[in-house]
């Protein structure tokens, strides 16, 4: 059996093709396994970032967060364990602050309500919770600069009712929003007041200062219980936020350190 010359030129044709497809096919593996590989460093990285800031809950017993300086991108973000309507709470936290203006202390918001509940410190005197946008304010509670003060809010959906404390001071009740529970998914931010869920911050509204052991629940807790945080001894933590296991990020410029309360 013979050859021709266009048999020959066929044949080396078709190696070189065949080369060609095995490199393209090894060129084409190689490319695509770059890709996967890519991906899978981006969603390790993803992972690291929700495990690393909400996989773990840390005990933040005797630290405390410092947001030093004014701004508009410095807050914590705390991660609630809420499974239900909020009908009712407690929430308390220590803070110290040098600063004269408004300040917001709290502030959580749903999707539906960015300020479903918001806690402010008021430069002309006074404690102004805002519930849905209905407010109580309280004057006559300790609210000294440069000093630590040991505070804890009220509210009960059902009746209304809120009071407040203060360096084991209580207010006398009042009334505010009731029949109205919290629904959604809550956004909860320490050192910001939310404009929007989860931002719409501003830098003359923001917390200045120190913040520690804080901690909610969703019913009122009873008074020698609040006694008893206010006195920093055992106390039953909070089941919606609890200081001593807390699922936070933060953002901007703040600091985790020791606290120098109780000290």
């Amino acid at each position: 059996m013979t050859f021709t010359l266009e048999d020959k030129d066929a044949e080396e044709s078709s190696s070189k093709t065949g080369i060609l497809d095995i490199c393209l096919i090894k060129a084409f593996k190689q490319e695509d396994m770059e890709s996967v590989l890519k991906w899978m460093e981006k969603l390790l990285f993803l992972l690291f970032l929700i495990y690393g800031c909400y996989g773990e809950h840390q005990d933040l017993s005797g630290k405390k967060f410092i947001i030093p300086v004014e701004t508009s991108d410095s807050f914590v973000k705390l991660s609630g364990n809420v499974l239900k309507p909020v009908i009712a709470m407690t929430m308390c936290q220590r803070f110290f602050t040098d600063v004269q203006r408004d300040q917001s202390l709290f502030s959580l918001a749903t999707p539906s309500d960015s300020k479903d509940i918001n806690l402010c410190l008021q430069s002309k005197g006074g404690y102004k919770l805002n519930i849905r946008g209905n407010s109580v304010t309280i004057t006559g509670l300790p609210e000294n600069r440069n000093a630590w003060i040991s505070f804890c809010g009220t509210w009960d959906s059902k009746t209304g009712l809120t009071q407040m404390w203060a360096n084991g001071r209580r207010s006398a009740s009042k009334i505010l929003k009731p029949n109205g529970p919290i629904n959604g998914k809550p956004s909860i931010i320490l050192g910001q007041n939310q404009g929007s869920y989860g931002g719409g911050f501003v830098a003359s509204q923001s917390f200045v200062g120190d913040v520690t052991d804080v901690h909610f629940w969703d019913s009122v807790i009873s008074p020698c219980q609040i006694k008893l945080y206010m006195q920093g001894k055992n106390f039953t933590t909070g089941n919606i936020l609890n200081w001593r296991a807390l699922e936070f990020t933060t953002g901007g410029g703040v600091f985790k350190e020791m606290s120098d309360y109780n000290c």
